[in-house]
């Protein structure tokens, strides 16, 4: 189980963390290599600073095309990192735009996010992300963040995956998972959250809605999880099929993920 501070904290960055160091069927994941996060749109120059000394490889950033030009990341000075993102347009309405017009409680944020974990592992977009990740990190040696707005649903169901190929336990994979809703960081998220939707889509969330949105369900990874056995029978035939993650991949993978 967890034995260690996961959280790194940053002044711009939401929900980074180290996402290795688990024990698995055959070992341990190394520390200080694998993290995730939220977009670095907000990152300050000490943030930056600290990204820059992490020596990072690669970056993947899951968000879509609208959401990295609405908030593009920032970078550091002498940046060299490989980049993974696409612009495969969503088969579905960007979150702020499919909020506007509704009236947002609590139970919408959990029905809209339990229908979108439901869809992501199909989506054209996901599967070559999440198909480019895995590539990206078999085939790099260094740290590597993985990110999309918040860090909580498509980077909670990769670093999952992720998790699963490495035979940490599903306990430990569902734990992992449940650490964005450290409370000592909820109401920084919940205050960032109000003013970014007042400016995008013109809604005045109620708090307890809010707090909703920045949280995550154990329901949430569930359903991506059942959705992807639903189609494929096993998460391996899905991460084989779709994603292009064969046994020599996978060997690959563990080789690199383990210590």
């Amino acid at each position: 189980m967890i034995a260690m501070s996961r959280h790194l904290d940053f002044e711009g960055i939401e929900n980074f963390r180290d996402f290795g160091g688990y024990l698995t069927d055959s070992g341990q994941m190394k520390h200080g290599a694998f993290f995730r996060s939220g977009a670095h749109a907000a990152a300050s120059e000490a943030d930056l600073r600290r990204l820059s000394e992490l020596g990072l490889v690669a970056i993947i950033d899951l968000r879509r095309p609208e959401e990295r030009r609405r908030d593009p990341s920032r970078r550091w000075p002498g940046f060299f990192a490989t980049v993974v993102e696409n612009d495969i347009a969503s088969e579905h309405p960007d979150w702020a735009a499919s909020m506007r017009g509704v009236d947002v409680t609590v139970q919408w944020f959990f029905e809209d996010t339990l229908r979108l974990n439901r869809l992501t592992p199909f989506e054209p977009r996901h599967i070559d992300l999440y198909s480019r990740y895995f590539h990206t990190l078999a085939s790099t040696d260094g740290p590597i963040v993985v990110h999309c707005a918040a860090g909580k649903d498509r980077t909670g169901l990769i670093c999952a995956l992720t998790h699963h190929v490495a035979g940490v336990h599903r306990d430990d994979i569902m734990a992992d998972y449940l650490l964005t809703n450290d409370e000592s960081r909820i109401d920084r998220k919940v205050g960032q959250l109000r003013a970014w939707l007042q400016v995008n889509t013109g809604q005045t969330v109620p708090g307890e809605a809010l707090r909703a949105a920045v949280r995550v369900d154990p329901a949430y990874l569930e359903a991506a999880l059942a959705a992807i056995r639903d189609a494929h029978g096993s998460v391996d035939a899905y991460l084989s099929d779709r994603l292009g993650v064969d046994a020599g991949l996978r060997d690959r993978l563990r080789a690199r993920l383990s210590i």
